[in-house]
């Protein structure tokens, strides 16, 4: 049987980016555009050339429709997309920064995303896929996520795909930090690969030191850590492997929104393509430096072709 790829569950979200610097209070004008750390990914794969299926849920409304719209012009897969009558699809506003990371403020609560459940999971035949890539940012959204991002890793990994994991952390979501680094570290160690950053992974194991971040994973099972070290690129530690990957220099930084996820999409494409580690790691820091030069959360993803000019050209 032919394997689709790789599928993503989430929650996508409308985008309203503001057009000047300064408070989001202060905005009167927003360009709108989509968001969501698995959408992102999914982006990044698709137009890597590989299929990607999208499990969420959208209300029947302005946001959900310019977000399907997306993911259909994207060529990610719609078939694991349901509907709510009840619940409206989240969004986001973010501001312009002439440096450093922009304002954000999420109106997710309630959102029809937030009601996925063990019964969506229920539903998807997962040997018909390669890979799960999970985020840490659909867990905390409401109990039944939570059920459903267990029930996901769980029949992913009866079904033989490979599990990836990226924290994602957004304090913010959760209740407390403990239950936020508990429940992330419970997943992370049903995974097969995690991808946390340096300052992800201090909260999550007690140290910023990619060596350190590597043994918390590896000694309790996880195959590959691969560790996000900002503009310096990734560290990469497996079984008989422990190197630096350097990252790619951009002359300027326009938007660090959705560096990370780029770096998953260039990451587990390179995988899906049956790349080493290391060669999936500097995948990786190329597209997230892609990502970095072009404003909004995934528009800089690049095609084959800008990857391998971008690649060329460093």
């Amino acid at each position: 049987m032919n394997k689709k790829g790789a599928i993503l569950i989430g929650e996508p979200m409308g985008l309203l980016m503001a057009k000047q610097p300064g408070p989001l209070a202060k905005q009167d004008s927003y360009d709108l555009a989509v968001c969501g750390a698995e959408l992102n990914v999914a982006i990044g794969l698709t137009r890597l050339g590989h299929p990607v299926s999208y499990v969420t849920k959208l209300g029947r409304d302005p946001f959900g429709s310019v977000v399907l719209s997306c993911i259909r012009d994207n060529g990610i897969g719609t078939e694991l997309i349901s509907y709510s009558d009840d619940h409206t699809t989240g969004f986001m506003l973010k501001g312009l920064a002439l440096s450093g990371d922009p304002e954000i403020f999420y109106y997710r609560k309630g959102s029809a995303a937030s009601t996925l459940s063990a019964r969506d999971i229920d539903r998807i035949d997962f040997s018909s896929y390669r890979l799960l890539h999970m985020t840490g940012i659909l867990p905390p959204l409401s109990d039944s996520c939570l059920a459903a991002s267990f029930e996901a890793v769980k029949q992913a990994r009866k079904a033989g795909l490979l599990v990836t994991f990226d924290p994602n952390l957004r304090p913010q979501l959760w209740k407390d930090t403990d239950t936020m680094v508990s429940t992330l570290n419970r997943l992370a160690l049903l995974s097969d690969i995690v991808f946390p950053g340096v300052k992800e992974g201090q909260i999550l194991t007690g140290s910023s030191d990619p060596d350190a971040i590597s043994d918390f994973y590896l000694s309790r099972g996880v195959k590959a850590v691969i560790t996000k070290v900002g503009s310096k690129g990734a560290y990469v530690a497996a079984p008989g492997i422990r190197t630096m990957v350097p990252g790619f220099h951009v002359d300027k930084v326009v938007d660090t929104v959705g560096a990370g996820d780029g770096f998953a999409a260039g990451c587990l494409s390179a995988l899906l393509e049956g790349a080493s580690f290391v060669d999936a790691a500097r995948r990786g820091n190329a597209v997230g430096a892609i990502q970095v030069t072009v404003r909004g959360d995934n528009a800089g993803l690049p095609t084959p072709e800008q990857l391998e000019s971008f690649i060329a050209s460093h």
